[in-house]
């Protein structure tokens, strides 16, 4: 397992624009893996790259010391200046070994993220390994590492609440609507169009709510929120002359004051007296205080969700401890299982030349005696000696098996 390393820049040392400098796209790491692996000696490769890290899953002999990390991150960017390659330098975690694998089961399990429990990277982790296998890049080490990887992270999100309790604030205001009961057929208004509400609006569309009207400054940007969501979209200057009411309104703008104030919140009402559900995530806030004390509402607030993440945060933490029991669980079982594979791999060849005698025994070594046999007992002879051929395999590589594994107890 020595040459099974992991070169890792992340979050936790690196700012995310350094980070960035050795991101790769689909289209890009087809142009350059290929040709990485064979420049920098590389028997396997797996390359991970999200937001805030990028991570090279090798098994290579050679040295990961400074010159090795300067080729490649050069050969991948190679427009880095020198005050850049010097910063990415000191900067990374080189793992090697069983703590390569404790990283990648830590990674994958979510306890090496940005917010702890987030289960985005464990889909990262099994695309990447798809897309490198599919360049030919991987081999079996890789392959066996993901595998476990993949039951390790699942194991945790099953046994541990890990990430049970939501974290993000817009998953959190998402639940808050959907505990309110809200049908799906609510009339649902955003107003701004940007990061949050895009995300917001991920959860509703996917939960199949169907009514929404987007207002925006740029109305460009609203009707491309608005498309996704089949929807129609305004300028939010128009806003007032909105006479079609709402269920939900769901606001996240960048605005320094208010922009629901009293007589727009009324207009948008249109004398409806139906209770409605106010949905605030800008900050500052854009939903005026008054809006809130003087109609009959259920206001959520992005102060009150900020306080939920934190607390869910902190129940989330207190479960790490479970979770890395589970992962050195999996370390000392991943090692039988790598064991075991190199004695398979070792014994591969032992099926051929087994098959290789038997076919030797029959047409050359007792080639005239089996001529004076009749057909029938040729065949039960031929289902003999296929019958010990399959068993006497078996028995070899069990007994291996066993005798190297008693060994390293």
């Amino acid at each position: 397992m020595e040459s099974f390393k992991i070169i890792s820049l992340t979050h936790k040392l690196a700012p995310l624009e350094l980070i960035g400098k050795l991101h790769l796209d689909e289209i890009h790491q087809i142009e350059y893996l290929g040709a990485i692996k064979l420049k920098m000696e590389l028997k396997e490769l797996l390359f991970l790259s999200t937001c805030n890290r990028v991570e090279f899953v090798v098994k290579t002999n050679r040295e990961t010391d400074t010159a090795f990390l300067s080729e490649l991150f050069l050969y991948i960017n190679s427009k880095l200046t020198d005050r850049e390659l010097e910063s990415l330098l000191s900067k990374i975690n080189i793992h090697k070994g069983e703590n390569a694998l404790r990283h990648l089961f830590n990674v994958s399990a979510s306890l090496d993220s940005l917010v702890v429990g987030e289960r985005e990277i464990i889909t990262q982790v099994r695309k990447a390994y798809e897309f490198c296998n599919g360049l030919g890049l991987t081999g079996d080490t890789i392959r066996l590492a993901v595998k476990q990887t993949i039951e390790t992270a699942k194991k945790v999100y099953t046994e541990t609440d890990i990430a049970k309790n939501p974290v993000s604030i817009v998953s959190l205001a998402y639940r808050q609507l959907r505990n309110l009961g809200i049908k799906n057929n609510a009339r649902i208004v955003f107003v701004g169009a940007g990061e949050t509400n895009v995300n917001m609006a991920k959860y509703l569309k996917k939960h199949e709510y169907a009514n929404f009207t987007v207002f925006n400054r740029t109305l460009a940007n609203a009707e491309i929120l608005a498309k996704d969501l089949n929807g129609k979209a305004f300028e939010l200057s128009s806003i007032q002359n909105f006479n079609e009411g709402f269920d939900v309104l769901i606001t996240c703008t960048s605005a320094q004051e208010p922009v629901i104030t009293e007589p727009i919140y009324a207009s948008l009402l249109k004398g409806d007296i139906g209770k409605k559900v106010v949905i605030d995530l800008a900050l500052p806030a854009d939903v005026d205080a008054k809006v809130i004390k003087n109609n009959d509402c259920f206001y959520v607030d992005i102060e009150s969700l900020k306080k939920q993440a934190v607390e869910n945060l902190t129940k989330r933490e207190s479960e790490i401890e479970a979770c890395k029991a589970i992962i050195e669980a999996k370390v000392g079982e991943f090692g039988q299982l790598y064991r075991e594979r190199k004695i398979e791999l070792a014994f591969g060849e032992i099926p051929k030349q087994i098959r290789s005698i038997k076919e030797v025994a029959i047409n050359e070594v007792f080639a005239k005696d089996l001529n004076m046999m009749d057909s029938e007992s040729k065949e039960v002879l031929e289902k003999v000696l296929s019958y010990m051929e399959k068993k006497y395999n078996a028995l070899t590589i069990k007994t291996a098996k066993k005798v190297f594994l008693e060994e390293n107890y």
